[in-house]
C-alpha cells in the first residue's frame, strides 16, 4: 500500500457510506519512522495528523518538525505522564476515571481543556484497554462537571482477524455508544480494518507501516 492507495480507499468507503470525506480524518501512526521520513513522505503530501504511542519519540520528533502539525497520543497513557500529554491535540487512549482527574488537573493548570476520547473495550478481550461499555453513559456525564478536559468522543480497537468484516460489529456497537454519550464521533479502524470503520462512522482511522514506502 501507499498514502496515494490509502486515501483512495478512504474516499471509497466514504462514497460506499453515502459519507462526507471531510468526516474522516487519517492519523497517520509514526511510530519506528524517523522525522526526515514523516517529513517526506507524509508532511510534504499534506498529512498533518500524526499518531504516537511513546512520549518519548514524540517529544524527540515534535522538536524537529513543524510545530503546526497535530499530534496524536494513541497509545496507553500512564497517570503519571499527564502533564506530557497536554502538548497532543488529542488523547485517543483515556481508559480510567483517575486518569481523567489526572488530567482534568492538568488542564485546569494549563488554563485550557485537553481533548479526550474515552477508551472503551467493546469486545471484552481481557488482554485490552478500555471502559466496559456499560460504564460509557456514568463516565461520560461525570466529566460534564469536570474542569479541564472535553470529551471529543470514543475509541476502540476490533479484535485482530485477517477478515475486516468481523470487526464491524464492534465499530458499530461503538458508534452507537458515541451517538448517544459523545457526539457521534469515535476513533476506530487500522491498516486492516479501517474501511470497515468508516462505513460505520470513524471519524479518525488510525493507518501505520502502510503509509510509508521503504528506503532504497
Amino acid at each position: 500500500m501507499s498514502l496515494e492507495a490509502v486515501q483512495e480507499r478512504i474516499l471509497a468507503a466514504c462514497a460506499r457510506a453515502g459519507r462526507d470525506p471531510a468526516e474522516v480524518t487519517l492519523v497517520a501512526v509514526t511510530k519506528g519512522h524517523s522525522a526526515a521520513e514523516i517529513e517526506q513522505q507524509l508532511v510534504r503530501h499534506g498529512v498533518h495528523d500524526l499518531g504516537e504511542n511513546r512520549m518519548q519519540e514524540w517529544r524527540e520528533k515534535s522538536e524537529q518538525l513543524d510545530a503546526s502539525l497535530r499530534w496524536h497520543f494513541i497509545g496507553h497513557l500512564q497517570r503519571n505522564k499527564a502533564r506530557l500529554a497536554t502538548g497532543f491535540a488529542l488523547l485517543h487512549g483515556v481508559d480510567s476515571w483517575r486518569l481523567i482527574e489526572s488530567l482534568s488537573i492538568e488542564g485546569v493548570r494549563i488554563g485550557r481543556d485537553i481533548p479526550l476520547l474515552l477508551q472503551v473495550n467493546v469486545s471484552g478481550e481481557e488482554s485490552k484497554y478500555g471502559f466496559e461499555p456499560a460504564a460509557v453513559a456514568e463516565v461520560a456525564a461525570r466529566m460534564n462537571d469536570l474542569p479541564g478536559v472535553s470529551l471529543q468522543g470514543l475509541m476502540t480497537m476490533a479484535p485482530y482477524d485477517e477478515n475486516p468484516e468481523r470487526a464491524r460489529p464492534h465499530f458499530r456497537a461503538l458508534a452507537k455508544l458515541a451517538n448517544a454519550h459523545a457526539q457521534g464521533r469515535t476513533s476506530m479502524g487500522m491498516s486492516g480494518d479501517f474501511e470497515v470503520a468508516i462505513e460505520e462512522g470513524a471519524n479518525w482511522v488510525r493507518i501505520g507501516g502502510a503509509l510509508f514506502t521503504p528506503s532504497t
